[in-house]
């Protein structure tokens, strides 16, 4: 950051009286600019105990296959930026949404939401950013052309806990390199 985007004027990395962490700080207006992780949000959508994924059509990872999901939005909750991503990823409306995992990314300044959320019907489409949308069964997944690490292990969680019927909410700090989750 080189200009304050209040007032135009330049801004110096400082940390500022009271704070304890260096900050882009205008040396006109004084206005502190935090820079704050990015929060994405999502769903794992299920019809019929199949699962919805969506293959990108934009970067990163293009090509690839994911849980739809995207960045919240100022002005909505957690639950509503994962619908609402659902909706433009694959045009499948989801209701009955439910924390599932929550993955904190410090390296790459995230936080990873998604929700169990049930399909309202079997319809869904290729958004703006999908390639390909369709449902999947377990053995269906195509595990190793998964996005993200955290989409792996959310699909991971979620075949082992529908066995028990169990889904506990999980929160994980995850690293540039993802371990895999201790088999069950």
């Amino acid at each position: 950051m080189n200009f304050c985007s209040h007032c135009g004027n330049p801004v110096t990395l400082r940390i500022p009286t009271g704070d304890t962490r260096p900050r882009f700080v205008c040396g006109h207006c004084h206005l502190v600019h935090y820079q704050n992780p990015k929060v994405v949000a999502g769903c794992i959508a299920v019809w019929q105990g199949q699962v919805l994924l969506c293959r990108r059509a934009i970067e990163p990872r293009r090509g690839f296959w994911t849980l739809p999901a995207g960045f919240m939005e100022n002005g909505e909750t957690l639950e509503q930026a994962a619908s609402r991503e659902t909706l433009e990823e694959a045009c499948a409306q989801v209701t009955d949404l439910a924390l599932y995992t929550v993955f904190d990314l410090p390296h790459i300044s995230q936080v990873q939401v998604f929700y169990r959320a049930e399909m309202s019907e079997p319809v869904f489409a290729v958004g703006e950013e999908s390639l390909e949308v369709g449902l999947f069964a377990q053995n269906q997944i195509p595990w190793a052309e998964l996005a993200f690490p955290t989409v792996g292990r959310t699909l991971e969680y979620f075949f082992a806990d529908r066995l028990e019927h169990n889904y506990p909410v999980r929160n994980e700090c995850v690293g540039p390199l993802l371990a895999r989750p201790p088999q069950t």
